[in-house]
């Protein structure tokens, strides 16, 4: 199997959170041959950098010939280039073997500790004009532009400035900035397009930036556009930090590994909810099942949290004259109620990871319980105002059967259906069961 090339050309962080240590993990992470040119090595670990010894330039280049001889690269990315000569070489070999580079502007690291001499900033504006994609914070972006950034039209502004420096596009990212989302602007062909996403952890990460920049390399090199790649990428960052790891006493760094066990999961939680949803819209049964509102089947993730961790239909399967239609596609968020109730349920059993909502009848009812299924419900007239019904109603259904049981009911209340919902450990599980629900219904 031919697996795509990708290129680092940065600094060494001896703690192992960011520079070429969390670049190729992040390579590894996305299914790309990582490859290094290391242009400084740090003594460094999650509290600070303590000393830093610069490569020389023509050991940067004498690494960089080596690598190109043997491999096959067209993307690379940069990160710490802390002097002149240093990013005079690497300039040079990107021309010379038509890299195209991804330039992350490495200038502090997350501990506070300058990466690139002052004298430096010059020449790296010149590399600037070689760029497919240069990738700086606010606070990099500052540097470059020479104005405060405090807001997205300043980060607009901000990715103008920059882009007349020769790079064919610019994503100002937004992380520095306050606010519970994270919003990364993007500049390219005259466009601005926005890459948003809920803020995960507020504190600082350690390793964001350089994994972030490599991530969309390694999409990059294997041959998604660049927008799909930059979504690709903040979507595989933000795992990465999610679950950051806990190691040493100062900053935490991103874990790569964790985003791509996320990855895998997400894939599988949409390969099983899809399969699911065809089986019951397949199965001439099932449309006994269905409600006026339509069914949903959904997946949480491990360890999911919220609704958007939980894979569900973006549609429903809906009842179309006597035979059962799905629409929609299985998405993370994708339903809010079913999600709710396998949230609150998996509070209570880490083991439910899936949930479906049926037609409520009382021979369904009867079904369910001939079938030895447990049985649990709830009273819609007694809901509370301003509660999530399904948070609400799935914990009265779980107090009052002292476990997390199959199934959970309620007769619905003026202008709410009644519904019935099962419960279980997988899409496939809780499919099997509406099946049989169906099939012994009298």
């Amino acid at each position: 199997m031919k697996v795509p090339c990708a290129l680092t050309i940065a600094g060494s962080d001896s703690g192992g959170g960011a520079g070429i240590q969390s670049d190729l993990k992040t390579f590894a992470a996305l299914g790309v041959h990582g490859l290094c040119v290391v242009t400084a090595v740090t003594a460094q670990n999650t509290r600070g950098v303590d000393a830093t010894f610069e490569l020389p330039p023509e050991f940067v280049t004498r690494q960089l010939e080596t690598v190109m001889r043997d491999f096959e690269v067209e993307w690379a990315k940069t990160g710490m280039l802390s002097n002149a000569g240093i990013i005079r070489a690497v300039e040079a070999g990107a021309k010379r073997y038509k890299l195209r580079l991804v330039v992350d502007p490495v200038m502090v690291a997350a501990t506070g500790a300058p990466l690139m001499r002052e004298d430096a900033l010059e020449a790296l504006t010149k590399l600037l004009a070689r760029a497919e994609l240069v990738t700086p914070n606010v606070l990099e972006a500052k540097k470059l532009v020479g104005f405060k950034i405090k807001s997205k039209a300043d980060m607009r502004r901000a990715a103008r400035v920059i882009s007349k420096l020769g790079p064919r596009a610019v994503l100002v990212k937004g992380g520095h900035l306050k606010g519970r989302e994270v919003i990364d602007v993007l500049y390219a062909d005259g466009k601005f397009t926005e890459f948003k996403s809920p803020r995960v952890i507020s504190q600082p990460t350690h390793g964001t930036g350089c994994s972030f920049a490599s991530a969309i390399t390694a999409e990059l090199a294997k041959g998604a556009g660049l927008h799909e790649a930059i979504s690709n990428a903040k979507e595989f960052i933000e795992g990465a930090i999610e679950s950051r790891l806990r190691v040493g006493k100062g900053v935490m760094p991103v874990n790569q590994m964790a985003a791509l066990f996320l990855s895998a999961e997400k894939g599988r939680a949409l390969e099983e909810v899809w399969r699911a949803a065809e089986r019951l819209a397949e199965d001439s049964e099932f449309v006994k099942l269905l409600p006026e509102v339509g069914s949903n089947i959904a997946m949480a993730l491990p360890g999911a949290e919220k609704t958007s961790d939980v894979v569900g239909l973006s549609g429903r399967i809906v009842r179309v004259g006597d035979r059962a239609r799905l629409t929609g596609f299985p998405k993370l968020g994708g339903s809010e109620h079913v999600a709710n109730l396998v949230l609150t349920a998996m509070r209570h059993d880490r083991g439910i990871r899936a949930g479906l909502n049926i037609r409520f009848s009382e021979k369904i009812l009867r079904s369910c319980k001939k079938l030895g299924l447990s049985v649990s419900g709830f009273d819609r007239s007694r809901e509370p105002r301003d509660v999530k019904t399904m948070m609400w109603g799935t914990e009265r259904a779980i107090k009052r059967a002292g476990k997390v049981p199959q199934v959970i009911f309620d007769r619905g209340a003026p202008g709410k259906e009644a519904m019935i919902r099962l419960l279980g450990s997988s899409p496939t599980e809780v499919a099997g069961l509406a099946l049989r629900v169906a099939r012994s219904i009298d």
